[in-house]
């Protein structure tokens, strides 16, 4: 399932404080979750919101650790809510080529889609 997000670096919104996204496509990151190759569950983020990123976005390893504000704007047979969540990138997305821009947690994911 692909959705359609506004994805916005978290580092420019502070700075500028607007956001100057692009639009992206998200896909569930389904576990066994990796970081960085390992998959210790103490590197990750404690509220459960991260992301698998595609080559677009994963700067050759530079993304990994950034944050990135997320809002759906489509989704397929399920609106989306109205909230944005950040993300903190952990990881290159496994397949080639990333069938998304972001694969998000599933957590992260829940928080987008209504039920």
């Amino acid at each position: 399932m692909l959705a359609t997000f506004l994805v916005c670096d978290q580092l420019h919104r502070i700075w500028l404080g607007r956001c100057l996204g692009r639009f992206g496509t998200a896909a569930s990151y389904d576990p066994p979750y990796m970081h960085g190759g390992g998959s210790n569950e103490d590197q990750f983020p404690p509220e459960r919101f991260f992301a698998a990123v595609s080559d677009g976005l994963w700067d050759n390893g530079a993304s990994c650790g950034r944050k990135y504000r997320v809002r759906c704007i489509s989704g397929p047979m399920r609106p989306c809510k109205v909230k944005s969540i950040v993300v903190q990138v952990v990881d290159l997305c496994s397949q080639d080529p990333c069938p998304a821009t972001l694969r998000l947690s599933n957590k992260s994911l829940r928080c987008h889609l209504k039920d």
